[in-house]
């Protein structure tokens, strides 16, 4: 090993570790941020307010996404810091950490991205813009 490869790997080590570091308090202030979120669902589900369930069921999807972004995202540029640092070993953890975690994250995503962007609400149909004729042998239209 030359000089140059071990300067490499003990100025990698830190920067790394640093990474890993930031991204575990990411994903434990994203989890907080959801519990908090749950505990408020909790004490509003005992209230006469609807509206505001409504509310925290879409900032609850909000929060589970992102977890789930910082969970997938996370170790997919650990990996990439790690190999440009030239620290092979640990890049291939850290890929193969994001495809076992992107598996089970991904439907999570789907679901609370589904939740963000509801579908609209069914609209229930009109009176007919013509003549409807009526039973009991009444052709007249009604209303004149």
């Amino acid at each position: 090993m030359t000089p140059t490869t071990v300067g490499a790997g003990r100025r990698g080590g830190p920067i790394v570790g640093s990474l890993v570091l930031l991204w575990v308090c990411g994903l434990i202030a994203a989890a907080v941020w959801w519990v908090g979120i749950g505990l408020e669902q909790w004490s509003v589900s005992y209230g006469d307010q609807p509206g505001e369930f409504e509310d925290l069921k879409r900032r609850a999807s909000l929060a589970l996404l992102v977890a789930a972004l910082v969970a997938t995202a996370g170790p997919a540029v650990i990996a990439l810091v790690a190999y440009q640092l030239r620290l092979v070993r640990t890049a291939v953890v850290f890929l193969v950490l994001t495809v076992v975690i992107a598996v089970p994250a991904v439907p999570f995503a789907v679901l609370a991205g589904r939740d963000l962007d509801p579908a609209p609400a069914a609209t229930t149909p009109g009176p007919p813009g013509h003549c409807v004729e009526h039973s009991g042998g009444d052709t007249r239209c009604p209303g004149g």
